[in-house]
């Protein structure tokens, strides 16, 4: 298997490039995590409210099977839904992950942030769950630089990430340096913009450069930023080509065109409840 790179967050060791769930049918999101772990990936994530855990744990499960990898080897991640926040429902929805997937996930993230319950009750129950075995660490989703400080301040152990939307078209710099001054890191979910990457004229002229599409260049872009992603697919040559990103790197110039490419307007995703603001990037 090709070395890949990792980043380490308070001793856990996280595959840069992940194979995302979201939206993926339980037969294709157990087909397609057997597959992605048979080419290679050993960092797969889900939730609880994409209702396939069993399906990813079936596919875990078919590529241990099969001899593909060790349950070691593969870092599992999922979320706790946002109407599951009250402390003993969290905690019931940790067993219920964890046994829908047959594996104690590796990290357990918070979904969405909420205002009701408080962020100390829903961090306190976060971290109960980690002390309980639930979970080997805890972190957030969505959540934005002020919210994600608070969070941090209220919990005992590290939040290792915050997943969140990040491709060519979100500038991300605050959150970006609000994660390394909390000693944490980014998740990206939507990595490829879904899709829009494709078609970018600047995307895909580096490629040409370097023999590799625009979706490779996308995903190199962000693991060199130390930026975790997760690109999701059904299809098994798109798994291949995704994996395909560890023998090239991007200058520091073609890496500045590609963070160009942001606009104000670029989020694709925006379930953030109205209480809660994103960062401001944009002057």
């Amino acid at each position: 298997m090709t070395d890949q790179p990792a980043i380490t967050v308070d001793g856990h060791t996280i595959p840069l490039l992940g194979f995302g769930t979201w939206q993926l049918e339980p037969v294709d999101a157990s087909r397609m995590v057997a597959e992605a772990l048979r080419i290679g990936y050993r960092h797969i994530d889900t939730a609880w409210i994409y209702k396939n855990e069993a399906a990813v744990g079936d596919g875990i499960r078919d590529a241990i099977a099969a001899g593909h990898v060790a349950r070691d080897d593969i870092w599992l991640t999922t979320k706790i839904w946002v109407a599951h926040f009250e402390h003993d429902a969290l905690l019931k929805q940790a067993r219920e992950s964890a046994d829908s997937l047959g594996f104690t996930p590796d990290l357990l993230l918070l979904h969405w942030p909420k205002t009701t319950p408080s962020f100390a009750e829903t961090i306190g129950a976060l971290n109960e769950a980690q002390d309980q075995g639930l979970t080997r660490s805890i972190g957030l989703s969505n959540f934005p630089s002020a919210e994600f400080r608070q969070a941090q301040a209220l919990s005992k152990a590290r939040l290792v990430t915050n997943q969140v939307e990040y491709h060519p078209y979100l500038k991300l710099f605050t959150l970006l340096a609000t994660a390394g001054e909390l000693g944490s890191s980014i998740t990206a979910w939507s990595p490829l913009a879904q899709g829009a990457v494709a078609e970018d004229p600047t995307i895909v002229e580096i490629g040409k450069v370097h023999g590799k599409t625009a979706a490779q260049v996308t995903l190199r872009w962000l693991i060199q930023q130390g930026v975790i992603a997760i690109p999701r697919t059904t299809k098994i040559h798109r798994a291949e080509e995704s994996f395909d990103i560890f023998d090239f790197s991007l200058s520091d110039e073609e890496m500045d065109r590609i963070h160009a490419l942001a606009r104000p307007d670029g989020r694709l995703g925006d379930w953030l409840d109205k209480d809660f603001n994103w960062d401001q990037e944009w002057a």
